[in-house]
């Protein structure tokens, strides 16, 4: 299981998104923690059980066992909070904005990794899940921390790249029943 595995199962009327898989994770500039931990968060962001099976052993060769956790954390507190969030931004009674989220996110405080790779991590979870307001706030604290808009945009094609590779394979998969 792998990334070659996986562009192989890409059907020819999607080649665009094998060879954007290809580019994002085969030719990133981004260091192997933050690429690997990116593609992880995405792909169980993306609820794709064919992306998932294909990409998890890879990123957890290329990761420390600390890198891999925190990964997956960042996916699993990004489910939750997108959703919350989200649905806070988006309703037309703001009150619902003052009112504490009682919520636990403890991982975001101590993720086990640097700040700015679970930050990154999680702003792509956000992309994939369609929070706008978990976005900008990652975004912003990862530019305060220095990071290039090239890396953030990184991070969103590489989410992009990936959920549109699971909704493709989910879906021949289905047809193929």
């Amino acid at each position: 299981m792998s990334l070659d595995s996986l562009k192989s199962r890409v059907p020819d009327y999607a080649k665009d998104l094998k060879l954007n898989l290809g580019s994002v994770i085969g030719n990133s500039d981004l260091p192997a923690q933050q690429l690997w931990g990116t593609v992880l968060a995405t792909a169980i962001a993306s609820r794709s059980p064919i992306v998932l099976r294909e990409l998890a052993p890879e990123a957890k060769a290329n990761l420390t066992p600390e890198a891999y956790t925190a990964a997956k954390s960042a996916a699993a507190i990004m489910a939750m909070n997108n959703v919350f969030y989200r649905t806070r931004h988006l309703l037309s009674d703001h009150e619902y904005g003052t009112l504490r989220a009682g919520l636990r996110m403890n991982v975001i405080g101590n993720p086990g990794v640097e700040k700015v790779d679970f930050e990154l991590w999680s702003f792509a979870v956000s992309a994939i899940n369609g929070c706008g307001l978990c976005l900008d706030s990652h975004e912003q604290v990862l530019r305060k921390a220095g990071v290039d808009r090239e890396v953030v945009q990184e991070a969103f094609k590489i989410a992009s790249v990936i959920q549109a590779v699971g909704v493709t394979l989910d879906a021949e998969a289905l047809l193929a029943e």
